[in-house]
C-alpha cells in the first residue's frame, strides 16, 4: 500500500474488497435470524441455547478483535484481512454439516474469530487508503455494504430454509468466501504493515475479556469480569507494547466517548432482528419468506441513506448526525413495542423503517470521526476497538433483550410456542417479553445520545 492515502492507486479495488467481507459477516446475522425458528427444533435445542448460535460468535469477535487489529496494524491488514474470509468460510462449512446444537455453536466460534479479523481490518484498510476528504464517503459505502448484507439475510434465508433447509443458510458462504478469497490473494500486497523490529504484542492482554451474563451464576461471572479489567488495566499501563493504548481513552476524549455511543447504540438495536423474527413466525404464523420480506424495511433503509449520511458528515461533522440517529432509533424501538400489542404489521414494517433510519444517520458518521481522530500508525486498533464495542453490545444485547422477551413465557412455554399453532397463553406471553425488551432497547439507545454528545464539539 502506498505511503499517502490520497496517491494508493488501488483504493476502490481495496474498497471493493473490504466491502466483500463487510457484507458477508452481517449476511449471515441476518439470514440466521430468520432460520432460528426452523433450526432450533431440528437440532433440539431451547430458547435459551438458542441464543448462543448469536452469541457464541458475537463473543468470539469481542476477545479476538483487539488482538487481530493490533498485530495487522504491525504485520499487514490485507493479509490478516484474507485470513479473515479463510477462517469465516471454513467456519461455515462446520455449521452446515453440524448434526447438534453443541457442533453448530462450536462452528459459529469459528466463524466469530474470523469474522473478527475481516471486522478489525476492513476500516483500517479503507481509512488508510483514502484521504481524510475522501474518507467518509468511503467508509459509507463500506457501511452499506454491511446493510447490504442485513438487507438480503431476511428475503434470502427464508428462501433458503423454506425451499432447501436450513443448512444452506452457511453453505451460500462457501463459494463467496473462495472467490473473495482468490481475489483478494491477487490484490494484495506482498509486503505491508510497519514490521516493527521491537514489537512484542502483549500477549496477556488478549486474555483479560471474560464472558459473563447468564442464569445464577451472572454475578459471579460479572465480579470475575471487573477483576479481569482492573488487571486489564493495570497490566496494559505497564506493558512495553501494550495491546490497547489506553491514552486512546485517557487522552482522547472524542474517541471514547463515541465508542461508548456505539456500545449503547448496539445495546439498543442487534436483538431487534432475531426477536421480531420470532414475533412475526411464531406469534403473527408468517412464513419464513414472508418474515424475510417484511424484515428488509430496517436493512434496506440503512444501506440506502449508510453513503449519503457518510458523505454529509465529511461537509458538517458528525456529532449532530449520530446523536439524532439514535434518537430515531430509540423512537422506532417504541413504535415496536406498540405496534406488537396492537398486532399491526403494517406497524412494525414502518418502526423498522424509522430504525433504519436512525442507524444509518449514526453508524457512517460516527466509525467516520472515531478513524480520523486517531494517528494513521494506529487505526487498525482503533477499528478493531470500535468493533469490539460493536460485538460487545451485539452481545448483550441477544443475552439482556432475549432474556426479557422469554421472561413470560416459563417453563416449557418456548416448546409450546415453536408449535405449529401455537397455544394462545404462550403467543401472548412472547408479546409481552417482546414489547418489554422494544422499551429497554429504546432506554439504552437514548442513553447513547448522552455518549454521543458528551465528545464535545470536535470536529471528526
Amino acid at each position: 500500500m502506498a505511503e499517502e492515502p490520497d496517491t494508493n492507486p488501488r483504493r476502490w479495488s481495496l474498497l471493493a474488497l473490504t466491502s466483500v467481507g463487510a457484507f458477508m459477516a452481517p449476511l449471515d446475522v441476518s439470514i440466521v435470524s430468520v432460520a432460528i425458528p426452523k433450526m432450533v427444533p431440528a437440532l433440539g435445542m431451547g430458547f435459551g441455547a438458542s441464543l448462543w448460535i448469536h452469541a457464541s460468535y458475537l463473543l468470539a469477535m469481542a476477545v479476538m478483535l483487539i488482538p487481530m487489529g493490533r498485530l495487522a496494524d504491525e504485520r499487514g491488514r490485507v493479509h490478516y484481512y484474507l485470513g479473515g474470509i479463510a477462517i469465516f468460510t471454513l467456519g461455515s462449512l462446520g455449521a452446515a454439516m453440524s448434526p447438534n446444537g453443541t457442533v453448530l455453536i462450536m462452528s459459529r466460534l469459528v466463524q466469530g474469530i474470523g469474522a473478527a479479523l475481516l471486522s478489525a481490518t476492513s476500516a483500517a484498510i479503507i481509512a488508510t487508503a483514502f484521504a481524510p476528504q475522501e474518507r467518509g464517503k468511503a467508509v459509507g459505502i463500506n457501511i452499506m455494504a454491511i446493510y447490504l448484507g442485513l438487507s438480503l439475510g431476511p428475503p434470502l434465508g427464508g428462501f433458503l430454509v423454506d425451499n432447501f433447509g436450513w443448512a444452506w443458510i452457511f453453505l451460500i458462504n462457501i463459494p463467496i468466501g473462495l472467490a473473495v478469497f482468490a481475489w483478494g490473494w491477487h490484490l494484495l500486497p506482498r509486503q505491508e504493515g510497519n514490521r516493527s523490529d521491537d514489537f512484542s504484542m502483549d500477549l496477556p492482554g488478549a486474555f483479560a475479556p471474560e464472558w459473563g451474563w447468564h442464569r445464577p451464576i451472572v454475578w459471579g461471572l460479572l465480579a470475575l469480569a471487573l477483576v479481569s479489567g482492573i488487571g486489564f488495566y493495570l497490566r496494559e499501563h505497564h506493558a512495553k507494547s501494550p495491546m490497547l493504548d489506553l491514552d486512546l481513552l485517557r487522552k482522547n476524549r472524542l474517541f471514547a466517548a463515541a465508542n461508548v455511543a456505539a456500545l449503547l447504540n448496539y445495546m439498543a438495536l442487534f436483538a431487534v432482528a432475531m426477536l421480531s423474527a420470532v414475533q412475526l413466525q411464531l406469534v403473527h404464523g408468517l412464513s419464513a419468506r414472508r418474515t424475510g420480506l417484511i424484515m428488509l424495511s430496517q436493512p434496506v433503509v440503512q444501506a440506502i441513506l449508510s453513503p449519503f449520511a457518510g458523505r454529509l458528515s465529511d461537509t458538517i461533522g458528525s456529532r449532530t448526525l449520530a446523536s439524532v440517529g439514535m434518537l430515531l432509533t430509540a423512537l422506532g424501538m417504541g413504535s415496536l413495542a406498540l405496534a406488537a400489542h396492537a398486532a399491526s404489521l403494517p406497524g412494525m414494517m414502518g418502526a423498522l423503517a424509522v430504525v433504519g433510519v436512525g442507524m444509518a444517520s449514526f453508524s457512517a458518521p460516527n466509525t467516520s470521526a472515531i478513524l480520523g481522530c486517531v494517528p494513521k500508525n494506529r487505526m487498525g486498533l482503533a477499528s478493531a476497538f470500535t468493533a469490539t464495542m460493536r460485538v460487545t453490545g451485539q452481545a448483550l444485547s441477544v443475552a439482556i433483550l432475549g432474556s426479557i422477551a422469554s421472561s413470560h413465557l416459563g417453563h416449557g412455554g418456548w416448546r409450546q410456542l415453536l408449535k405449529v399453532g401455537s397455544s394462545p397463553q404462550a403467543a401472548a406471553a412472547y408479546s409481552q417479553g417482546y414489547q418489554t425488551a422494544m422499551i429497554v432497547g429504546a432506554l439504552f439507545a437514548l442513553a447513547g445520545i448522552w455518549a454521543s454528545l458528551a465528545r464535545g464539539e470536535q470536529a471528526p
